[in-house]
């Protein structure tokens, strides 16, 4: 009975893998607001009702979608960091793996970083893979000791409290103008990359090679490493 259940846990393992594959496939040719169990079922030689077995709804099967995007480029993020030495190394180390993570899997990354699915809202199991880019820039901050810039703009109480909840959250004693710092270079690091994905850089810094390099080393100075 072990043995049994065993193969029939590992092909069904297989059959979903198979399922997420043939999704990644169609996301590259009509997108994900065009993606459908039904024709998913199709390129694959299933009835569409055997399907829902796997993914009870397309909702469903785009979650585990973007959970996978979400932590594969996080992944990508994670295994950069030498985890020792130069700061800045490190950190140059986490942009630049991200970015090209993003240029090897365009649709993935619009899938996470595009334009909202209509219909389509993210449930809360999307929301620990998300901040796993953030978390390896973070711990890299961590680690530093950075500076406190001797310059910064006039901070909301609202916004401090939000700064000092989140440096809890992270279990760390960051000054608020740092945290929120670190906010406006993870917003940068995917702005960067979503204007170079999504063309907005042609005319201007295309290639972008030299701009990201650049922006890299100013996101380190602005955070205080």
């Amino acid at each position: 009975m072990t043995a049994t259940r065993t193969a029939r846990e590992r092909a069904r393992a297989e059959l979903t893998q198979e399922i997420k594959d043939e999704a990644r496939r169609q996301l590259a040719e009509v997108g994900a607001h065009g993606l459908s169990l039904r024709a998913v079922a199709r390129e694959l030689g299933m009835v569409s009702s055997a399907l829902y077995r796997y993914f009870p709804s397309r909702d469903r099967l785009l979650t585990e979608l973007v959970i996978d995007a979400y932590d594969a480029v996080g992944e990508a993020a994670e295994k950069a960091d030498p985890g020792n030495g130069d700061p800045r190394v490190r950190w140059s180390e986490v942009w630049h793996a991200t970015r090209a993570w993003a240029k090897a899997h365009p649709h993935e990354y619009a899938l996470i970083y595009g334009s909202p699915i209509p219909g389509y809202e993210a449930p809360r199991d999307t929301v620990v893979p998300a901040a796993r880019v953030a978390q390896a820039l973070v711990k890299v901050l961590l680690e530093a000791d950075p500076h406190q810039p001797a310059v910064t703009a006039p901070m909301s109480a609202e916004l401090r409290t939000q700064a000092e909840e989140l440096a809890v959250a992270l279990g760390a004693t960051t000054p608020p103008e740092i945290v929120t710092r670190l906010i406006g270079a993870w917003t940068q690091l995917f702005g960067a990359i979503s204007f170079e994905l999504f063309g907005q850089y042609v005319g201007s810094v295309d290639p972008t090679d030299a701009y990201f390099e650049h922006l890299t080393g100013q996101m380190a100075d602005f955070v205080g490493l």
